[in-house]
């Protein structure tokens, strides 16, 4: 569940990447026609299970299709992403007690940490607070990785799916742009990017992971 759902493309890309419509369709993201609009649509792009766009509204979409596989005894694993900014939406916090009430314990939340949204930092529209403290008030495992390491990520799933009997959230520590010269640091909800401009990107991403100059960081519990 991508209740972030300006985020699309990133979930377009693996998508495709796994079959799920031809490569050929992300070359038509937002355009008329598409199949693939800004936000997911379930009605419309295949591998989509729930429409996104309302922020707030995501967390509870997947409440309560983990409720619901609980329930038939299923044994899947349901994740959800939101933003940091859309931590500010009281319906996240019904759906974060309810869920630790319910004891969805094969429930992981996301939180892509950046600390911007749509009109500024996220501390100048609603100041900061300690997010992993909330949701630990709330009965749920949390866990902070720095959030642009993959290998971080994945040991924090497989810690809580190992150790958790709780609803968890894994808290991704980041910045919009990071190791990307042109866009690390500029406050921005929307970039064009030329394709030139993405090689460059991977270039340089590529290149700073080779020569050790790529962040990193360790997981915090």
């Amino acid at each position: 569940m991508l209740s972030k759902g300006h985020s699309g493309p990133a979930l377009y890309a693996a998508l495709a990447l796994r079959g799920y419509f031809p490569m050929e369709w992300l070359n038509t993201i937002n355009r008329p026609g598409t199949r693939l609009p800004s936000h997911c649509d379930m009605q419309k792009t295949p591998g989509i299970d729930m429409t996104t766009g309302s922020l707030g509204q995501g967390i509870s979409c997947a409440a309560g299709i983990a409720l619901g596989n609980k329930m038939k005894g299923l044994d899947s694993v349901t994740y959800c992403i939101v933003g940091d900014g859309e931590l500010q939406e009281g319906q996240v916090w019904e759906a974060v007690q309810a869920a630790a009430a319910l004891e969805l314990d094969r429930f992981i939340l996301f939180v892509d940490c950046n600390k911007m949204q749509l009109d500024g930092p996220v501390s100048n529209i609603v100041p900061a607070w300690d997010v992993e403290a909330q949701f630990r008030s709330f009965g749920w495992h949390a866990l902070t990785v720095p959030g642009w390491d993959t290998e971080s990520i994945y040991g924090a799933v497989t810690e809580v799916m190992r150790d958790s009997k709780q609803p968890s959230v894994i808290l991704l520590d980041t910045a919009k742009g990071i190791g990307c010269s042109f866009a690390e640091g500029r406050f921005n909800h929307y970039m064009d990017i030329t394709p030139e401009m993405a090689e460059e990107a991977v270039a340089e991403i590529v290149r700073r992971l080779e020569n050790g100059t790529y962040p990193r960081g360790e997981v915090r519990e």
